[in-house]
């Protein structure tokens, strides 16, 4: 059993502190939301007063933050992590973050000589709630041996991306796939309605044909076809629209940086803002649809 800080624990942070709890730790939890912590609390975790005590005598610290503006707070503010932590833990920021704070917290945690890790995840509340995530690390190999005992309880898969930062860099561009994948399959299905095709035939043709994808075929945007989808839930996320523009706007920040164009994203973040805009961000990010089709 192992002393965990737990900081994030909302929507996502809250079910993988509590996989966790039931996998026999000792999970002391932060949040701004005291009803995040009461649930982990509830599960049988510790609500912290603050970072500082949450940290002071964790062996490993996860962190779960909304963006890097708070990943740098929680980490360099004072009574933050890497002043209070203990000189053996192990750090885990499993938000999804620009490459550049990421690659700048782990030089900061290395100077300390702690081992530090870059793990966001893919899966959703879903994935979170029933541990099935993907955790996409970026770090050394010695910081994920110490680390996979713990992601296995929260997730099914850990995937080795390489140093620091490439865990943020692995997860944007998977979603950069995924945002302009969902626009091209909401596009075909608001079409196909527009001729008059039924859309399980479209579902039946493109599911088992060229334009099969994950899009389609776990998370087909019309209600039906996959009754698993959040098209079938009024687009209860899920994963946001709101969410999802975000990581197309850090994607295109990152491509910028690095010089490269990246066409297709930079329309993906356009209709996404438009439809966040729209009234959408709080609905699955496969609502996009229902822009398209008014």
């Amino acid at each position: 059993m192992a002393r965990v800080a737990f900081i994030g624990v909302g929507n996502m942070g809250g079910p993988m502190a509590i996989n966790l709890v039931e996998a026999g730790h000792d999970v002391h939890a932060v949040d701004r939301d005291p009803a995040s912590v009461a649930l982990v609390s509830a599960a049988g975790g510790h609500a912290a007063g603050d970072v500082a005590v949450a940290v002071a005598d964790a062996e490993a610290v996860f962190t779960m933050l909304p963006a890097g503006d708070q990943v740098r707070e929680v980490y360099f503010g004072a009574g933050g992590v890497l002043e209070r932590a203990r000189p053996d833990a192990l750090l885990v920021d499993c938000s999804t973050i620009d490459v550049a704070t990421a690659r700048e917290v782990a030089s900061a945690a290395t100077a300390r000589g702690l081992d530090m890790l870059d793990a966001p995840v893919s899966g959703g509340v879903g994935g979170a709630v029933a541990a099935t995530l993907t955790f996409m690390v970026g770090g050394t190999d010695a910081g994920l041996s110490r680390a996979q005992p713990l992601l296995e309880r929260m997730g099914r898969t850990v995937v080795h991306t390489g140093g620091p930062g490439n865990g943020q860099a692995a997860k944007l561009c998977n979603n950069l796939i995924l945002g302009i994948s969902m626009i091209g399959v909401a596009e075909a299905f608001t079409l196909a309605h527009a001729l008059g095709l039924d859309p399980q035939k479209l579902f039946d043709v493109s599911s088992t044909s060229s334009g099969q994808c994950w899009s389609l075929t776990t998370y087909c945007p019309v209600p039906g076809p996959v009754p698993s989808s959040p098209a079938n839930r009024d687009y209860a996320p899920g994963f946001t629209a709101e969410m999802m523009l975000k990581d197309l706007k850090l994607a295109q920040t990152a491509a910028g940086v690095g010089g490269v164009a990246t066409p297709l994203g930079a329309a993906a973040a356009v209709l996404y803002q438009l439809a966040v805009n729209g009234g959408l961000g709080k609905k699955d990010f496969s609502a996009i649809i229902k822009m398209l089709e008014t």
